[in-house]
């Protein structure tokens, strides 16, 4: 099994976060989204992984740094990495076309903006499988439309009309990707673009038209990343469901605690000094942050902060950052937002 992943997007939506940091690499809940991401997957699938493709955009934006850090996410799962580049922006059919050399087997493909919580088999019946979640506004999202067997017949794109409450996650299973490209290729040849893009719909879709099986699989949970608001809000359920699964450690040894206290469920990173401050709940801190005389809950922040008398409730804060909330005299850069 192969899992396919197009990451080349800096992130306009998450800016100021993603100005120096790829979207897909800001951390949730202690680890970068991509990586919760393929983990999540590989649990899912319950089969080995034996290659993990990454699709990146521009090298002097994903660096040697990022490549290292995904190479060292393939092998923690038994998988060769494998790494190509994306040089333009023209749609998700074209990014999947970078890693042609990969596009052989079954293989998963996702979208590294997005986290999941499932557990489901594969249909060993289906061509192919569109993860989905019934949501409550299907009139917002693209939707499967499906016959009385439970296959999809058709993917419609924000309907006027109802069609189903399945929404179309962006992670997608092919029991042999090799069919996908085939018709992604011929979309290149014949430039058919939609909103100038190259699109992996308008593929799947003549995988339909040849009478390939398309069945969905319904995830528990999804959570969207795509900006500030809507990232703490993940970062907080999925605190919650790693207390509740309890499989990893989320407060560092390292920690110290000066007139102190945890709010349960928090990630703290290593070497990470709170000191007469409140933390959490729902709060996540990077390794070598300092915090002090401040009370801090549904907040994000990342590495090497320093953060005093502050009063913080769903902030964002990024790497690097010195916070003091009894400032007279600000440095403030591009992006940024004080509310």
């Amino acid at each position: 099994m192969k899992i396919i992943v197009p990451m080349a997007g800096r992130g306009s939506r998450l800016r100021p976060h993603s100005l120096t940091v790829p979207k897909p690499l800001i951390p949730v809940a202690g680890q970068p989204i991509v990586h919760r991401l393929v983990k999540d997957i590989a649990k899912v699938l319950k089969q080995p992984i034996d290659e993990i493709a990454f699709v990146l955009g521009d090298p002097a934006w994903f660096g040697d740094d990022v490549v290292s850090s995904l190479q060292d996410l393939a092998k923690s799962l038994g998988a060769k990495a494998s790494i190509y580049r994306q040089d333009k922006p023209l749609g998700t059919g074209h990014a999947i076309m970078c890693a042609k050399p990969s596009l052989s087997g079954p293989a998963v493909i996702a979208y590294a903006d997005t986290l999941i919580r499932a557990e489901f088999d594969l249909d060993p019946e289906a061509d192919s499988v569109i993860w989905t979640k019934q949501v409550d506004n299907p009139e917002a999202y693209g939707v499967v439309k499906l016959n009385d067997k439970q296959e999809i017949l058709e993917l419609v794109e924000k309907p006027k009309t109802f069609v189903s409450d399945q929404a179309v996650i962006g992670i997608y299973y092919f029991k042999d990707v090799a069919v996908l490209k085939g018709k992604l290729q011929e979309i290149l040849d014949e430039n058919v673009m939609n909103g100038g893009e190259y699109q992996i719909n308008d593929g799947i879709k003549r995988m339909m038209a040849d009478g390939k099986i398309f069945k969905t699989g319904t995830v528990d949970e999804w959570m969207d990343c795509g900006n500030k608001v809507i990232t703490i809000e993940t970062n907080q359920r999925m605190l919650g469901f790693l207390k509740d699964d309890g499989d990893e450690q989320l407060v560092a040894d390292s920690v110290k605690l000066e007139n102190s206290k945890i709010i349960e469920p928090c990630f703290i990173g290593e070497n990470v000094l709170l000191k007469n401050t409140i933390v959490g709940p729902f709060v996540s801190i990077g390794k070598d942050c300092i915090i002090e005389n401040s009370n801090v809950k549904n907040s994000l922040i990342q590495t090497h902060t320093i953060i005093k008398n502050a009063k913080l409730d769903n902030a964002m804060i990024g790497n690097h950052v010195e916070y003091n909330g009894e400032f007279t005299s600000v440095s403030i850069g591009d992006y940024s937002v004080l509310e």
